[in-house]
């Protein structure tokens, strides 16, 4: 048996009143502090009868021995400071997404991480649900076949964010998707962007990307639509899977049709080397599993035994340098940039 994991949230706005309640369902870890500049609305956070000590000041959480890692739930462009003060206080870190807002600082921290010893893990949220956990198996254990394509839809009638624009915000949950599920690297990104409401900010994206094995995926990411769309289609050679996030009764489908291609005589049509494939449609049950909860028990485990979490801080800093590659994609006019191994 190991002793709970002694931890503070930083940040009671939007995320961190998630990450308190997480935490206090986890018996691994052991709540300590939640901080917060607005002193009144952490404690409306925490309600009347806690143990959990309130404070504005980071520097105590990280003084407090009893504090062994924290959890940052703060806006983007504060995340270097606060975990580099974590790390170099001895304090293991889970840090919302993105990273940081460069791969430049997301490289220092994995290394500050490295030469301490610390966790450095991003939430990544998306990765410890059932349907992305099944989604890496159906294409890890080969039943997809090649992958082929990828689509994936991200668009709702969102918060305008004051600090980062749509693709900062949303684009992170797609690309760490497809950085855990898929075998490959993305080799090189395209991105197009606008801003059709003068916000100051792209509000509407699409990226393209190119698998180091040739295949293309594409995400679209949108602040403005009405309607709410969550739906990611990754084609195999074998099989398909499409995941809709609003569908409960049918969140992952697996599809047996597509595209073959037939082997022929080079005197026959063109027409005569494609085969369509109609198969079965097979919906696999999925545990009812909070995915918040699946990231703080992946935490704990990694600080109690020693290891990088499943969405460590390399997973961060790629999803940071595809960030950044599609960034000046969208500045030079949607031209192809290829992407470096970082991580």
């Amino acid at each position: 048996m190991t002793d709970a994991v002694g931890l503070a949230v930083i940040g009671a706005g939007y995320w961190g009143p998630n990450l308190v309640r997480t935490a206090q369902a986890t018996p691994a870890l052991r709540l300590e502090w939640l901080c917060d500049l607005d002193e009144e609305r952490a404690r409306t956070v925490l309600g009347a009868y806690t143990t959990v000590r309130v404070t504005t000041s980071y520097e105590a959480v990280l003084d407090d021995p009893a504090v062994d890692a924290v959890a940052i739930a703060t806006p983007a462009a504060t995340h270097f400071d606060l975990v580099r003060s974590a790390l170099e206080a001895g304090k293991h870190v889970l840090v919302e997404k993105p990273l940081t807002m460069s791969a430049a600082e997301g490289r220092k921290l994995v290394d500050l991480a490295d030469r301490t010893g610390r966790v450095l893990m991003c939430d990544h949220t998306y990765c410890y649900t059932p349907a992305v956990r099944r989604i890496r198996e159906l294409i890890h254990g080969g039943e997809l076949g090649d992958v082929q394509f990828v689509d994936s839809v991200r668009i709702n009638l969102g918060l305008v964010q004051s600090d980062i624009d749509v693709l900062w915000d949303l684009a992170p949950h797609d690309l760490s998707i497809l950085d855990f599920v898929l075998p490959e690297r993305i080799a090189a990104v395209a991105a197009h962007a606008s801003d059709p409401i003068d916000a100051g900010r792209a509000c509407v994206a699409h990226l393209t990307l190119w698998l180091t094995s040739g295949a293309m995926a594409h995400v679209h990411v949108n602040w403005l639509s009405p309607t709410k769309i969550r739906t990611t289609v990754i084609g195999g050679s074998r099989r398909t899977v499409v995941w809709d996030d609003l569908d409960p009764l049918r969140r992952v489908s697996v599809h047996d049709r597509g595209v073959d291609r037939v082997p022929q005589g080079p005197d026959q049509r063109r027409e005569a080397l494609i085969s369509y494939r109609l198969g079965d449609i097979h919906v696999p049950a999925l545990p009812e599993q909070e995915a918040l909860r699946g990231v703080m028990a992946e935490f704990a485990a990694a600080i109690n035994e020693s290891r990088p979490a499943l969405t460590d801080g390399r997973a961060g800093l790629r999803v940071i340098t595809l960030l950044e590659a599609a960034s000046r994609s969208i500045a030079s006019g949607g031209a192809t940039i290829p992407t470096k191994e970082n991580a």
